[in-house]
């Protein structure tokens, strides 16, 4: 290991295995961090950081589909009792999708895995992040949530309309980044540093995926986004960087910007908390013992 690649600490990401996630871990891989992947599909076998990382145990991975409550139960216990402390958390899974979908617990799909999901990671995993020496979390948001023009708190789990990137998708964003907001001055006296930084536009584009985006974007995203490592760039900026003290921020461009709705920021809040309380944590997990 060289001087640049000397221990750094650890960094949880999800969603670390594909676009801005992936290139995010290489990154990190690269300067010497230990990275902890929850993901819920493999990794591509022809990268040779990647396999090199997991042979010698730098990169460990952990799978689950993020949106079944009882697979992410299981991969947060597993977390829990293998890893000894999380630096820094980087909830990035998740993207646009073409239709109006429902996870297993009946929500819509945007809402349940970009909203409910960040702040059900962050709870289960306080206790490794406070071990941590950094104690931050950053989440993934997105400069569509400029867009929104309403936001009714609820009817985020059930919308009665759906618009690709700039309907449910926005929506969603908008209040991972409101709850954001709200909870980080309280994590802030628990000393864990939380904000929302939207990773700009990438060349996301996969082939034989259908992202949701909205037909006439595809083109323009293949001739002139920037190659995903320009947004996990932004995502590590915004962990690291000039704000790695200010708690609760939205990062646009690397710049604190301010949010619209605010007022509904609480309401928010409350709506994952309850989910995660009622639904989560009182749930057993059926791997215990």
């Amino acid at each position: 290991m060289t001087i640049e690649q000397q221990y750094r600490g650890t960094a949880l990401i999800t969603g670390a295995n594909n676009g801005i996630g992936l290139e995010l871990a290489r990154k990190m891989l690269a300067e010497g961090w230990q990275i902890i992947a929850l993901i819920r599909s493999n990794f591509s076998g022809d990268d040779s950081l990647i396999s090199g990382a997991v042979k010698s145990k730098q990169l460990r991975i952990y799978r689950a589909d993020l949106s079944d409550f009882t697979a992410l139960k299981h991969a947060l216990d597993e977390i829990k009792s293998q890893e000894q402390q999380v630096d820094l958390l980087f909830n990035n899974a998740g993207g646009s999708f073409p239709e109006l979908l429902y996870s297993k617990q009946g929500r819509e799909m945007h809402f349940e895995l970009q909203t409910v999901v960040p702040y059900i990671i962050t709870m289960e995993l306080k206790g490794l992040l406070r071990k941590g020496q950094l104690k931050t979390v950053v989440n993934t948001s997105s400069n569509a949530i400029m867009t929104v023009r309403h936001l009714n708190p609820d009817t985020l789990e059930h919308p009665t309309k759906f618009k690709k990137l700039l309907g449910p998708y926005a929506a969603s964003k908008l209040a991972l980044s409101l709850w954001t907001r709200e909870l980080a001055p309280q994590l802030a006296e628990e000393g864990i540093m939380m904000r929302s930084a939207d990773p700009g536009a990438n060349n996301t584009l996969r082939s034989g995926k259908d992202s949701g985006l909205p037909f006439w974007l595809k083109p323009i995203m293949k001739l002139f986004f920037p190659h995903p490592s320009h947004g996990a760039g932004l995502l590590y900026s915004a962990a690291l960087g000039q704000h790695s003290r200010q708690p609760g921020v939205f990062l646009l461009k690397d710049q604190a910007t301010g949010l619209k709705f605010t007022e509904h920021g609480s309401k928010v809040l409350a709506k994952v908390k309850a989910i995660y309380e009622q639904e989560f944590a009182a749930a057993a997990s059926p791997y215990s013992s």
